[in-house]
């Protein structure tokens, strides 16, 4: 039987860090939205369920890859990740973005959107 350090161990091992409202930094939210890939990420998460599993996104990287962006994701405070059995599940923090940067996302995702609908700088 595991003793309770063990078990904690255990338990953290499942447990990952995300920055408090207060510690997000637009430096930081900016970089990890510049990625095509990563805003890829972010507008589905917002166009789809409140939490998607990470191997619900069809992306051109690999799974080592992908694992790295929503890391970045999720260290720059965008998204907020979850296990729930063995699948990580991912959510934008909306309402915490909101918080910090007022207007910010909306902005980025509206862009994002755009761009995706006319790819074509000129148009």
């Amino acid at each position: 039987m595991p003793t309770s350090e063990q078990t904690v161990a255990v338990t953290s091992g499942r447990r990952l860090a995300h920055p408090s409202v207060a510690e997000i930094r637009l430096e930081t939210v900016l970089h990890a939205l510049a990625d095509p890939v990563r805003l890829t990420i972010v507008r589905e998460l917002a166009d789809g369920h409140a939490d998607m599993a990470c191997i619900a996104f069809d992306l051109p990287v690999s799974k080592s890859t992908t694992t790295h962006h929503f890391k970045v994701l999720r260290e720059a405070g965008v998204i907020r990740q979850h296990y729930e059995g063995t699948s990580r599940m991912s959510r934008l923090r909306e309402d915490d973005l909101e918080a910090r940067f007022p207007g910010l996302l909306a902005a980025v995702l509206e862009g994002a959107r755009r761009s995706a609908r006319s790819p074509d700088p000129a148009a």
